[in-house]
């Protein structure tokens, strides 16, 4: 099996990822390694593959990392989702629900995610931006319940440039920190998305 390598060293979010995303697109099957020099790097190569359903693999070497990724060795989609409703998504845009009044907004946004909880038919992924990292972070009034479904396979990403614009990036205590390529790749691979 032939294997590409793309040297991604030095290069910004979310280029290492456009960049082998564009050459697995033109592969039926195979192997891309990509070199990249950084750890966020790294995680969205890694994103990127669970995502599109390729193998993936990773190895350091000194300060740099190579992500192995395989196409054409699909794995399936994790057990605890239920076909019918594996491929759908939530959008939160805000830290309340609707419009009008914000403690009420507070109210409702808690008792979403608690009936989620409770719910049979849980999203696939989860993604939070704009004030909704809020959520996602240290005070959360949602919080509980945001570890409830990441411990029962919900995936849960959270804009960065988000993150770094409240200045919350290191109070995240959910899920994981990714770029809106990233998000916009994971939203296009499913079915339905409720933006919240």
């Amino acid at each position: 099996m032939v294997t590409r390598q793309i040297d991604a060293r030095g290069m910004n979010c979310p280029l290492p990822v456009v960049n082998t995303k564009k050459v697995l697109d033109d592969m039926d099957q195979g192997e891309i390694v990509t070199l990249v020099d950084n750890e966020a790097a790294r995680d969205n190569l890694v994103k990127l593959a669970e995502a599109l359903h390729c193998g993936v693999s990773v190895e350091q070497k000194g300060n740099d990392y190579q992500v192995f990724i395989k196409k054409g060795s699909v794995t399936d989609l994790p057990t605890h989702l239920d076909p019918e409703h594996a491929s759908q998504a939530f959008f939160v845009t805000s830290n309340t629900l609707g419009k009008g009044s914000e403690e009420l907004g507070a109210v409702l946004i808690k008792s979403l995610f608690y009936s989620l909880t409770q719910s049979d038919h849980l999203p696939q992924i989860i993604v939070f931006v704009n004030s909704g990292v809020y959520l996602a972070c240290e005070g959360s009034a949602v919080m509980e319940y945001l570890l409830e479904l990441e411990r029962h396979g919900v995936e849960i990403i959270s804009c960065g440039t988000c993150l770094d614009f409240y200045n919350m990036k290191r109070k995240l205590c959910v899920g994981s920190v990714t770029n809106m390529y990233t998000i916009l790749e994971r939203l296009s691979l499913v079915e339905k998305t409720l933006t919240i």
